[in-house]
């Protein structure tokens, strides 16, 4: 049985289940294979810099703060979202997470909330590749090396294949939670789901 986590690092609302699919996964990694996939919401024409949003997300951070818990860090707040300039990307922190996958595969779910919690308390700018290769040094990886996979062509491609195949299970919003099973795909999530919710759309998909 696999478990399907499709996220995106710029998703506030996937920022507030990273507590949530954090325990969830340390509840189950026996009895399920855990697999995180980027979904790439910020690409193409909705790249730019974070100014052009930040009416949005001034009001949106606060409702997913109340809604699950997270803290967003003064560092996101001033630094980068009243300062503006910051370009907003998804495909850098995908590219970072094919990256560690190919390393550390069974820590995909806790590198993944470190990412977003890189992005949305510490406020690195989602295109600062160093900063990447920090996270993954946390893990034990290289960080020189680590930024040097980051750059070569055929990661780029992994991570627009992981947005291919997300788009391929009709994920069409963040978080998104699939469990296979037989052949057989049942969506456990869709949007922000706090534990109890999760474990019981666990239970009874199992039954």
């Amino acid at each position: 049985m696999k478990l399907i986590y499709v996220y995106d690092a710029l998703c506030g609302w996937c920022y507030g289940f990273s507590p949530v699919i954090t325990e969830f996964h340390q509840n189950h990694e026996e009895e399920l294979d855990f697999e995180v996939l980027s979904g790439g919401m910020i690409t193409g024409s909705r790249i730019g810099p974070i100014g052009e949003v930040a009416g949005y997300i001034s009001k949106a951070y606060k409702d997913v703060e109340r809604a699950t818990g997270v803290t967003f860090g003064q560092s996101f707040l001033e630094d980068i979202l009243e300062e503006g300039s910051a370009v907003f990307t998804s495909i850098p922190p995908a590219i970072a997470l094919t990256v560690f996958k190919q390393h550390q595969p069974g820590q995909a779910v806790a590198f993944a909330a470190r990412l977003q919690k890189a992005i949305y308390y510490d406020g690195i700018e989602p295109v600062d590749y160093e900063a990447y290769g920090e996270l993954a040094a946390e893990f034990g990886l290289e960080p020189s090396s680590f930024v040097a996979e980051m750059k070569q062509n055929e990661n780029l491609q992994r991570a627009r294949e992981e947005f291919q195949r997300a788009s391929g299970f009709g994920v069409t919003g963040f978080p998104t939670v699939l469990l296979q099973h037989n052949g057989q795909t049942t969506v456990l999530a869709r949007g922000y789901m706090p534990l109890p919710r999760l474990e019981a759309a666990y239970q009874q998909a199992m039954e």
